[in-house]
């Protein structure tokens, strides 16, 4: 069991939920991967989530504008910029079951599925379709979030604490293995982040520099941070150049064993602990329709014998109907020309009728007694 457990695991694709701030370069980091693995005769997956993006440069399986026009929605709600892209992204969102099953059908095929998303970042960090959409992708895939960092804007310490808030936050929000891309290092490197984020006395030097309440508060935040720094991937890439491919992959090798290890499990475990309440609220439910139904039952039982079928009541009528006379049923079933409604109210009204009748003569008894 085991073996054909982990062998349906490796068979699962990867997928890949590329985040960032707008102008970070996700859409070419993701233009980028697919050109990578489409060199190595490896196809991705390609789904789009960005609504409002006007040209796409690489080729989607799955792209939400064919589903959900964006301008329309901001027309039909009366919404900003933002706000139009995220109520697409909750509309596609309840149609999320479909990408599951197209991406089902391509487990086989594709080894990575890649997904583009918007770069209002707040999707992912408090809207419901940000959470809609990785719980259903975790629970069924192995799920990685790679958050893509503008490098070039993040020297000043503040910028990059910011940036380090939102990555935080995210991982936090989704639960998920995490990965930092640092992207634009054909601008400038990034080992001056990596240096700030393993050596706190080096990062206050730079925030030395800096004389106002925020600084302050990021030299506070910082220390906060350090647990968080102490288990982040982090790569250096340029989306333009294609450099750190190579390093990029293998740390998402890295965070899918993460996955397995320590993701999978909690998934699953919250998994059986959601059917097991919805099993548990489906008998209380049956518990409660049976209790009523008994209770009818016990009420035509006092007042009629054991035998008496005209006088059972109305649930024993409508389960026991069609087997209170077994070998008529059998002599009229091996004629294919029956109109199963007709033989269906033959039975109903003589039930109906017999009810009706014990019912009436329950009251008159309940009248008698009173006088």
């Amino acid at each position: 069991m085991a073996a054909a457990a982990g062998a349906a695991a490796a068979a699962a694709p990867v997928c890949v939920l590329v985040l960032g701030m707008a102008g970070s370069g996700k859409t070419t980091f993701v233009q980028r991967l697919a050109a990578h693995l489409h060199g190595q005769r490896c196809p991705p997956y390609v789904i789009n989530l960005d609504p409002a993006v006007h040209n796409l440069p690489f080729p989607a399986n799955i792209d939400i504008r064919d589903t959900v026009k964006y301008k329309e929605v901001m027309k039909q709600y009366g919404l900003g910029p933002n706000g139009g892209i995220v109520t697409s992204l909750n509309l596609f969102a309840t149609r999320f079951d479909q990408v599951m099953k197209f991406i089902e059908k391509r487990q086989n095929a594709s080894k990575y599925v890649i997904i583009d998303t918007p770069g209002q970042i707040e999707v992912f960090t408090w809207s419901a379709s940000g959470t809609i959409i990785t719980e259903a992708l975790a629970s069924s895939f192995p799920s990685v979030v790679v958050y893509v960092m503008d490098t070039s804007r993040s020297t000043n310490p503040i910028t990059f604490m910011s940036n380090m808030l939102y990555a935080c936050s995210i991982l936090y929000k989704t639960k998920l293995p995490f990965i930092v891309v640092m992207n634009k290092t054909d601008i400038i490197d990034h080992s001056f982040a990596v240096e700030w984020m393993q050596d706190f006395e080096t990062f206050q030097d730079a925030l030395n520099q800096e004389t106002s309440y925020v600084s302050n508060l990021t030299r506070s935040m910082s220390l906060v941070l350090d647990e968080f720094y102490s288990s982040l991937k982090v790569v250096g890439v340029s989306a333009v150049l294609g450099t750190g491919l190579d390093e990029f992959f293998i740390q998402l090798s890295k965070a899918v064993d993460e996955y397995e290890r320590e993701y999978r499990p909690e998934y699953e475990r919250l998994r059986k602990t959601l059917e097991e309440a919805q099993e548990k609220q489906k008998r209380e439910q049956l518990e409660h329709l049976w209790k009523d139904m008994g209770s009818a039952c016990v009420q035509g039982s006092t007042l009629a014998g054991p035998d008496d079928a005209s006088a059972m009541g109305p649930s024993e009528l409508i389960l026991t109907r069609g087997t209170l006379n077994e070998e008529e049923e059998e002599r009229e079933s091996d004629t294919d020309d029956i109109d199963h409604e007709v033989t269906e109210e033959s039975h109903e009204e003589p039930a109906f009728r017999n009810f009706m009748q014990d019912m009436r003569k329950k009251c008159q008894r309940k009248s008698n007694l009173n006088e």
